[in-house]
């Protein structure tokens, strides 16, 4: 078996190298609320309640109750770190990503002597099988539904085989080899496939990967119309390392897991059932989702029935998130990113010099466009960019529209631009009456009965901070004197 290959092992590896990027701990820790506290304050950044920070990725050595297994935080909290894992400057990874999209290597199938997540097989049938003391999943708050897989790529394929997807959702351990799984409307194209399957009322198998290269999580987030039906998303993956995502078939279940993954959960989605989400807590909340809020338990989660878990042999790595850590903001947010870019470019070419899903919107709800304009022709070219944006991604909620010599990455400068170039009587617009994501609890009814008739939509907002054209000259940033050597005064 070739260790070349592109896996999390060998990305900790190259972390390790790194100053600040990884940090392992052998204190023992208690997977059930304690693991994502005490990394709360150590890396998690993105909207968690302060305090918290950027900071490094983190191995948890000890792991109560879980004695053979370890389990991973933080990866992508930084986007640093995310550059850095993916061989390439942090400020363009949307461009990057594009390109990638753009030039896909789909994934390829190997066998089981290739696989190291199938080095130690568990089937659901075993008298003492439970998913509950096999997977140490955390919980991430006293409140709860449950331990929650946070980053497993599912996989599933459409009934006659010809069209797969790969998403990653929340999934709650519900019982010894019972999961709940929250689809959100519209479902991407699992959901879509799911369809098919409950239309014929037969089970849907899947597989549920966890423990990856982070390229791939942060791939397989992408949406329509960027990666359309029948788009694998593992090609983005492919197309990064220039090396394919390599499959193995399941021994429970007739779908594909990836190979390389340290755990490999299969099962099957069942038709048209539903169950409480927070059936064995009943506090009325999930976890904690992006916009840095607990999220409210699903009355009627998909059942998925595990029938086999599979995992390497040399203590496997359980990968998880915080749902609100600057960890989402990469996964959500780059792939925004890239999508808003590709659609601006194909419309109006040249006009877009970057974009930013920062996490004070959780990679989802804002974003901010650096607006290059040539001539007082292209006055108002902004307004229409921010409108492609919404049309690309439609939960996005807020854009904030800034000029070329404005650091997108610093939201000091970003503010500063709505201080001192912008008017709220004549650069802000309001589009009122839109969709947008259902997380954001100012969505609702009761918030605004004029606008919003069912939960989920909202008034969405563009904050112009561009310089009028026949004006740039007034605006002018304090010329301070070019010094190349700068550097060297730190020496």
């Amino acid at each position: 078996m070739t260790t070349e290959h592109y896996d999390l092992r060998k990305v900790i590896e190259e972390l390790k190298q790194l100053p600040g990027q990884y940090h392992e701990t052998d204190l023992e820790v208690d997977p059930d609320a304690e693991l994502s506290g005490v990394y709360r304050y150590i890396g998690a950044g993105g909207t968690v309640k302060r305090p918290t920070q950027e900071g490094p990725a983190m191995m948890f050595n000890n792991v109560k109750g879980f004695p053979n297994s370890r389990v991973l935080i933080g990866a992508l909290a930084s986007r640093k770190r995310v550059g850095a894992i993916m061989h390439h400057d942090y400020h363009t990874l949307g461009q990057y990503l594009n390109e990638a999209v753009s030039n896909p290597v789909s994934p390829v199938i190997v066998g089981k002597d290739e696989a190291p997540a199938q080095e130690v097989v568990h089937m659901a049938t075993d008298a003492d099988f439970d998913i509950r003391t096999l997977l140490a999943a955390p919980t991430n708050t006293p409140q709860d539904a449950g331990p929650y897989i946070t980053m497993g790529v599912v996989r599933g394929s459409s009934p006659d085989g010809k069209q797969h997807d790969v998403t990653i959702h929340r999934m709650v351990l519900e019982d010894k080899d019972t999961i709940g799984m929250y689809i959100m409307p519209g479902g991407r194209h699992i959901g879509a496939f799911l369809k098919e399957y409950e239309a014929q009322d037969k089970p849907m198998p899947i597989t549920i990967s966890i423990g990856l290269d982070p390229v791939i999580p942060v791939g397989v987030t992408f949406e329509p119309p960027t990666t359309p039906l029948g788009y694998d998303e593992l090609a983005v993956a492919g197309s990064i390392r220039q090396d394919p995502v390599q499959l193995v078939q399941g021994v429970a279940v007739n779908e594909t897991g990836i190979a390389r993954a340290e755990w490999i959960i299969e099962a099957e989605i069942l038709p048209n059932t539903s169950m409480q989400e927070d059936i064995n807590t009943n506090t009325g909340f999930a976890m904690p989702e992006f916009p840095g809020y607990n999220g409210t338990a699903n009355p009627a989660v998909h059942v998925v029935k595990i029938k086999a878990v599979t995992h390497r042999k040399d203590n496997p790595i359980v990968q998880t998130t915080i749902g609100p850590s600057e960890e989402h903001v990469s996964m959500a947010g780059i792939p925004t990113e890239a999508s808003i870019l590709s659609l601006t470019e194909r419309a109006i070419p040249g006009k877009v010099v970057n974009v930013y899903n920062p996490p004070a919107g959780g990679g989802k709800l804002m974003t901010i466009m650096q607006i290059h304009k040539d001539d007082e022709a292209d006055e108002g070219i902004q307004r229409q960019a921010a409108l492609l944006a919404f049309s690309a991604f439609k939960e996005l909620k807020t854009v904030i529209l800034v000029d070329e010599d404005v650091d997108i990455f610093d939201m000091n400068d970003v503010i500063w631009t709505l201080n001192t170039r912008f008017q709220a009587d004549k650069d802000i617009m309001v589009l009122e009456g839109m969709r947008n994501h259902p997380l954001d609890p100012s969505e609702r009814p009761e918030y605004d009965p004029a606008r919003i008739r069912v939960r989920g939509m909202s008034s969405k907002l563009v904050l112009d901070g561009t310089v009028p054209f026949d004006m740039k000259d007034q605006f002018v940033r304090a010329p301070f004197k070019e010094v190349k050597n700068w550097q060297d005064y730190l020496k």
